[in-house]
């Protein structure tokens, strides 16, 4: 029985869907690796394990930790801190973790809002007392204790230091192998401190094999309203492709069966603000004004653009689906609220 202790190997879901750990169980046989390289020592998703049983282990006892999910209450909050705490490498895994992804968009809204939204105003809710979740309810037989509900999603980096992130909605299943085998082998990873791994340096645009041609448009169409030709670049023909603005390490997955990039894998290396930078790309091919010697007005140029731009539906659902929470923005000001740009909660 003796023999040098396995490393440990722990993964946790906060505020996120379940696709990354569909995504790793993807990983076929090679999860079998895993397995023989590692000892789980939490992985509530996959095993009955129980908080308790991390709080009782030692600080950095676990080796590595795939965190995935937002930070959208309390229990997600402490989860973070518990965690890091408990790990040697803590990685940001998936975009919600990294970006804040489809739960940072409740960013545009208050959390009163999206209570009423799921609770009273959902016509498959059945409430007529208007009944809303409390962080502490008494019953007669004692009180329940619920999360914190907070106005403002975060990522895993806005609340706790990460040692690497791994972007994507969820991260290609190829990619989590081929840094599980690197792990495993001993390879050496970048310096920690927010580096990203499991993806590529360059644009999505440079995976995808569509022609760019540079031209100009003249309105946006949403997905169902224009069946694409499957040669040409998705944005040329209207379609708002996040491609330009988004880190490259799916393989252009969607580009490639007629599917805008919706900007799961993040922004590239050197950008702030995913969004702005798509915005930026976007102005770059809106077609107005008839060129420089056209001598149109000012006025009337930007009566162009914008009856261009007035063509484009949800540009803040579509510029930031997936970074909202870790952009510029952070949030936005709401009626009566706060701008919470760099508040708590």
């Amino acid at each position: 029985m003796g023999g040098q202790a396995k490393p440990k190997f722990a993964m946790y879901w906060a505020a996120s869907c379940g696709g990354c750990e569909i995504s790793t169980l993807n990983i076929g046989d090679k999860i079998l690796a895993v397995d023989a390289a590692f000892d789980v020592a939490f992985w509530p998703c996959a095993a009955d394990f129980k908080v308790k049983d991390v709080e009782g282990y030692p600080d950095g006892y676990i080796d590595l930790c795939l965190f995935n999910g937002a930070i959208r209450n309390s229990e997600n909050e402490e989860m973070a801190h518990l965690l890091r705490r408990k790990s040697k490498v803590l990685v940001a895994f998936g975009s919600c973790a990294s970006e804040g992804c489809i739960p940072g968009l409740s960013n545009l809204t208050t959390a009163e809002a999206t209570f009423r939204a799921v609770y009273t105003d959902c016509p498959s809710s059945d409430n007529p007392k208007g009944v809303l979740p409390r962080p502490v309810t008494r019953v007669p037989e004692g009180e329940i204790h619920i999360p914190v509900f907070y106005e403002r999603v975060k990522s895993l980096d806005q609340v706790v230091p990460v040692d690497y992130i791994m972007p994507g909605c969820p991260p290609e299943s190829e990619q989590i192998a081929a840094v599980m085998e690197a792990i495993i082998a001993g390879a050496a990873l970048p310096p920690p401190g927010g580096a990203i791994i499991g993806a590529g340096s360059v644009a999505v645009c440079e995976e995808c094999p569509r022609q760019k041609n540079v031209k100009q448009i003249e309105r946006f169409y949403r997905p169902h309203e224009i069946t694409p030709d499957p040669d040409i670049c998705l944005l040329e023909q209207g379609i708002v492709c996040m491609g330009i603005a988004t880190r490259s390490g799916c393989g252009a997955l969607c580009p490639r069966v007629n599917m805008r990039c919706e900007g799961c894998y993040g922004p590239l290396d050197g950008v702030v603000d995913q969004g702005a930078n798509m915005v930026a790309a976007i102005a770059s091919v809106v077609q107005a004004g008839g060129g420089p010697l056209a001598g149109i007005d000012e006025a009337e140029l930007a009566h162009q653009i914008g009856a261009v731009m007035d063509t484009l539906v949800d540009p803040a659902g579509t510029f930031y689906r997936f970074n909202m929470a870790h952009s510029l923005l952070a949030r936005a000001r709401t009626n009566g609220g706060k701008a919470e740009k760099g508040a708590a909660r």
